[in-house]
């Protein structure tokens, strides 16, 4: 009987404690989700305010350190005096004016580099004292080199826009807006299966479809945001909900090949994004009412009801941002709006297929 009293108590000891590392590692990458959220305003905001060339190189450690001195600040501007931008557009810009866009950069440049350093760190120290379970290990590592993609690829959009052109490639700026938002969803992912879900999963395999769409499509309209972004679209037929005086505008298919439309022409850029908001939105209210009929658990329906709302509120922020010709307010409550939806929309889909093995279904490390 002592035996057994002791095996009990053993097995509950271990049970506790894989339940306490699970919450750890979920908290940390909530965390990490944070601060990928908050990147993403922050450079919202850099590109908004054509900040995003003012730092013309690529220093991964000694670029931690901004100018320190008036004689630091002017090496910095004499070689963003080098580039298109300003001999094309900004000719005459005041040293103070340059810090005003430098600094956004550097921010941008900076929260990136502290958000390697807050994952890497914690990272290491989970995986030495053995607080991973062996199932995440390899997503965390996906993470990880991600992470270090994005910053290469933050550098390979910039230095497109610093010798022929006056801003940054579409092409490029949509893949490192996309990428940013595809890592904080798969964080979300990852914690989201960590936590101790309060309803069933739901073997409805037509709701989890729909959940998966309306995710991926999320994805697939912020990647169109990021086209509009690059080239200014939104700058440019500010009318809803025609554009350009009708549902369906002349001019949508003028260049050649005819693929290039969808990403140099800015009728057929913003026309897209335009449609892709209208197809998300009709996914969210077919799930919706999809999961109303299914009778699911209250967790299930009430996330399908949060992205009807956000859904709503996004559409809304995205005409008010259009009509008013890209206030800088708006249009970043627009982006933050388009990652909450997608958050909720991992939420949503997670919570459909349920949590990772139970903590007293795991075969213990220890």
């Amino acid at each position: 009987m002592t035996n057994l009293n002791q095996t009990i108590h053993f097995v509950n000891a271990l049970v506790a404690q894989e339940t306490a590392n699970r919450k750890l590692v979920r908290y940390w990458l909530y965390v990490i989700c944070l601060m990928v959220f908050a990147i993403v305003i922050v450079g919202g905001a850099t590109r908004l305010t054509d900040s995003g060339l003012s730092i013309t190189e690529w220093k991964p450690i000694h670029g931690v350190m901004p100018p320190l001195n008036i004689a630091e600040w002017m090496e910095e501007f004499e070689k963003y005096k080098l580039i298109p931008e300003y001999t094309q557009i900004n000719e005459g810009m005041s040293l103070a004016q340059f810090k005003k866009i430098f600094w956004w950069e550097w921010g941008h440049r900076f929260l990136g580099r502290f958000i390697g350093l807050v994952f890497a760190i914690p990272l290491f120290f989970f995986w030495v004292t053995g607080r991973l379970e062996s199932k995440i290990k390899p997503r965390l590592l996906i993470l990880l080199v991600l992470g270090g993609l994005q910053g290469f690829i933050g550098w390979w959009m910039v230095s497109s826009g610093l010798v022929d052109r006056v801003d940054v490639s579409q092409y490029r700026l949509a893949i490192h807006l996309t990428l940013a938002c595809f890592i904080f969803a798969y964080a979300l992912w990852i914690a989201r299966g960590l936590a101790e879900h309060t309803a069933l999963p739901v073997e409805n395999k037509a709701l989890r479809v729909l959940a998966m769409l309306i995710t991926l499509f999320a994805i697939f309209q912020i990647f169109l945001g990021g086209l509009v972004a690059g080239l200014h679209a939104g700058l440019t037929f500010n009318t809803w909900p025609l554009m350009d005086g009708a549902i369906i505008p002349q001019g949508l298919n003028t260049l050649s090949p005819l693929w290039l439309n969808w990403f140099e022409n800015l009728k057929s850029v913003q026309f897209n994004h335009r449609i892709g908001a209208y197809v998300l939105t009709l996914l969210v209210f077919v799930q919706f009412i999809y999961t109303l009929k299914s009778r699911v658990d209250a967790p299930h329906f009430n996330r399908s009801i949060i992205l009807v709302l956000l859904v709503i509120a996004q559409a809304a922020i995205g005409i008010m941002t259009l009509v008013m010709q890209v206030p800088l307010h708006l249009a970043l409550t627009h982006q933050a709006l388009a990652v909450l939806f997608l958050a909720a929309s991992i939420a949503h889909w997670r919570g459909l297929i349920g949590e990772y093995p139970k903590v007293t279904d795991l075969k213990f490390r220890r």
